[in-house]
């Protein structure tokens, strides 16, 4: 059965379709899947054993005819995505069998939920929601303490967003237990750098800076031998989840009930439960972002002790 599998954009989002793409590839014995989405999607789970090939997409739309044209026949397509291109993409598929994801279809659950009820209705079967599953991978990290992993970064915009000198005041309190290791991608540099420089003014010495520096198959198995992750509602977030690195995961506009690690047992959300949340948007509407503001390097500091 050769299945094409349109992924989710966004990093996260592409690790929560994996207890449905595990259903997807489980259904029958002859399984060959090709994935096609954005390059952060395809990164984190083209090593899937069931993966025949790859394609990045370009969001031009002649491409998409192109990309159509070259990909051939399938028994069966999933899209993950909800968009007018991907619906567009759709047209453009040669399948016996097409599905797209209807946001508005399943609301109120979590998001591995409704991408597994998708593929469940679309397959007429029940099949539960499993555990994230990332292909096993070797450990990179080499630390003489406790490795601690904090990821300050948010790709969704800056209301998800913790602060730099919060941050901070957390590795500094808890260098002693553990060496540091500040995770974000390349637009996320300069509230790395500003982690490191008040990290530096504090004497503490025992931190790598990798913020801009690793490929997303780096930064899954870097996270993947932490000992601890401190983060935002982030797509590494979703990475340490699948791996059941103890989390704590501090929460601003979105929704928790929604977007939280999926099955990890060692984790914990720290939030502050506002009127004004979850809001949703990408930057605060009432200019004050106190859904993070408020939180305090010893809210997250009487987090990690229940975590741990």
């Amino acid at each position: 059965m050769k299945i094409l599998i349109e992924l989710p954009t966004w990093l996260g989002d592409a690790v929560m379709t994996t207890p449905a793409i595990e259903n997807l590839a489980n259904f029958q014995n002859e399984v060959e899947i090709t994935l096609i989405g954005s390059f952060a999607s395809i990164e984190v789970l083209k090593n899937h054993q069931k993966v025949v090939k790859i394609v990045v997409l370009d969001k031009k739309y002649p491409s998409l005819v192109k990309i159509s044209r070259e990909l051939g026949s399938f028994d069966a397509f999933f899209s993950f995505r909800n968009s007018f291109r991907a619906k567009f993409l759709k047209l453009l598929i040669s399948a016996n069998n097409k599905n797209q994801f209807k946001k508005s279809k399943y609301p109120n659950r979590h998001q591995v939920e409704k991408y597994n009820d998708f593929v469940n209705d679309s397959l007429g079967t029940n099949f539960p929601a499993r555990k994230l599953v990332l292909q096993a991978i070797n450990s990179t990290i080499s630390t003489d303490k406790l490795s601690l992993g904090i990821n300050p970064g948010a790709s969704y915009g800056s209301a998800k967003r913790w602060y730099p000198e919060e941050f901070a005041q957390v590795a500094e309190e808890l260098s002693e237990k553990y060496d540091i290791v500040i995770f974000g991608g390349l637009g996320e540099v300069d509230i790395a750098n500003d982690i490191e420089k008040s990290l530096i003014e504090k004497g503490v010495t025992n931190y790598q800076n990798l913020a801009g520096k690793t490929t997303i198959s780096e930064l899954s198995n870097q996270i993947s031998s932490l000992d601890l992750f401190i983060t935002g509602d982030s797509g590494p977030m979703h990475i340490a989840a699948a791996f059941h690195v103890p989390t704590v995961a501090i929460f601003g506009p979105t929704r928790d009930d929604e977007t939280s690690q999926w099955m990890n047992e060692k984790s914990i959300i720290v939030k502050k439960n506002l009127d004004c949340q979850p809001c949703m948007h990408r930057t605060c509407p009432l200019k004050h972002h106190n859904c993070m503001k408020l939180i305090k390097a010893v809210d997250v500091l009487k987090a990690v002790r229940s975590v741990n």
